[in-house]
């Protein structure tokens, strides 16, 4: 393994090879990072340079960096994956993205190649799976499973690209956020503080939640969060 030295904010890997793909690890688990890290420098076209277990630094290390790929976690300290592609991708339009998560691709795979996401891997897929979506993005694809695939083509055949099957897909990605956090039991002022917006745009958020989510009171949306983000934990 190559030694590292410290960043602001995250670790870089010095003298990669110059042939070599240069990876941004961003997850907020070290044992996902150490075992991402170790595959990777197996792989001779590959090489590490810099980790991070949230946006803000991951933010900082791709403009220090300059990395060639980014394999990023949805569920993050701070602004979530999603959000984090979508300002890695305007700081840097040719980063090339992959999302590895745990969460059900039904629900976030579009999601991810919306905001600029070049793949989709959930985790607990095999360890060659990775390697293969690194190759298959650095070439120029995309990587997406076959069920996935398989369900964009049929509703762009059919022209059903709004057809949603849960009303948690007719969910913004920041809506989607907040539902999340309250899921994960963060009271209004907690997401407000997370997410660096007002109590008063939260509680908003909360109205327009039940409305979608067709929910009466705000304890039937926490205890319909819970038991969502329960479900996708046990996927």
């Amino acid at each position: 393994m190559k030694a590292t030295t410290p960043i602001e904010g995250g670790t870089a890997a010095s003298h990669a090879p110059a042939a070599a793909k240069k990876i941004l690890l961003v997850d907020d688990h070290p044992i996902t990072r150490q075992g991402l890290r170790t595959l990777i420098s197996q792989q001779p076209g590959l090489t590490v340079v810099g980790e991070s277990d949230n946006a803000a630094q991951a933010m900082e290390l791709a403009t220090k960096l300059e990395p060639d790929i980014a394999i990023v976690d949805i569920a993050l300290r701070s602004a979530n994956g999603i959000e984090l592609t979508k300002n890695l991708k305007a700081h840097s339009p040719g980063l090339l993205i992959l999302i590895v998560s745990m969460h059900d691709e039904d629900l976030f795979a579009e999601r991810a190649l919306r905001a600029g996401a070049r793949g989709y891997l959930m985790k607990h897929e095999a360890s060659e799976k990775v390697v293969e979506a690194l190759e298959k993005i650095a070439a120029g694809e995309l990587y997406i499973s076959e069920r996935v695939r398989a369900r964009m083509l049929s509703r762009l055949v059919n022209n059903r690209t709004g057809e949603v099957t849960s009303p948690v897909e007719s969910l913004s990605d920041r809506e989607m956020e907040v539902f999340q956090l309250i899921g994960n039991g963060y009271a209004t002022r907690q997401i407000a503080e997370r997410l660096n917006l007002s109590v008063k745009t939260i509680d908003s958020y909360r109205e327009h939640l039940k409305l979608k989510l067709n929910l009466d009171s705000g304890a039937d949306l926490v205890r319909y969060a819970i038991q969502w983000v329960k479900s996708q934990d046990s996927v």
